[in-house]
């Protein structure tokens, strides 16, 4: 029986969910059940319409942030402390040991760092000549 590979961008969702629950699987199998459940800490404006946030997920008692996003007029007054702040608290409440991060964004990175965030990796003109680190804090 052969087998073939096939390149796209464009897989259907069904194609990542098949990818998805296999990685699931085998992961829970090797370390136990993830615990994998979504976060997300939204910034709302006067209307109630969402303009920017941090999201995310909790898993096997850690906080991974992938997304953090601050509107222009709202930067250089603390948002990103108060974002992360209210993620490891949420992320404690779930049990989490610890959180991680990474940017390429030079500010994002002081931010960060400011926070308690350490870095434990990076990758050198990983756009052009910004470097993308990678942060961990102990929760």
């Amino acid at each position: 029986m052969g087998h073939e590979l096939y390149l796209t961008d464009a897989p259907t969702s069904d194609d990542l969910a098949i990818v998805s629950s296999g990685l699931t699987a085998f992961n829970e199998g090797e370390v136990g059940a993830s615990d994998r459940k979504l976060l997300a800490v939204l910034i709302r404006d006067e209307s109630g319409t969402v303009i920017g946030g941090l999201s995310g997920y909790t898993s096997w008692g850690w906080l991974f942030t992938q997304l953090l996003f601050i509107p222009e007029t709202l930067r250089g007054k603390g948002m990103a402390a108060k974002l992360l702040t209210e993620a490891e608290n949420e992320a404690r409440t779930r049990g989490c040991k610890g959180a991680w991060i990474d940017t390429f964004n030079p500010l994002a990175l002081k931010a960060y760092k400011s926070h308690g965030y350490q870095v434990f990796g990076e990758i050198p003109n990983f756009v052009e000549t910004r470097t993308r680190t990678f942060l961990q804090k102990a929760l």
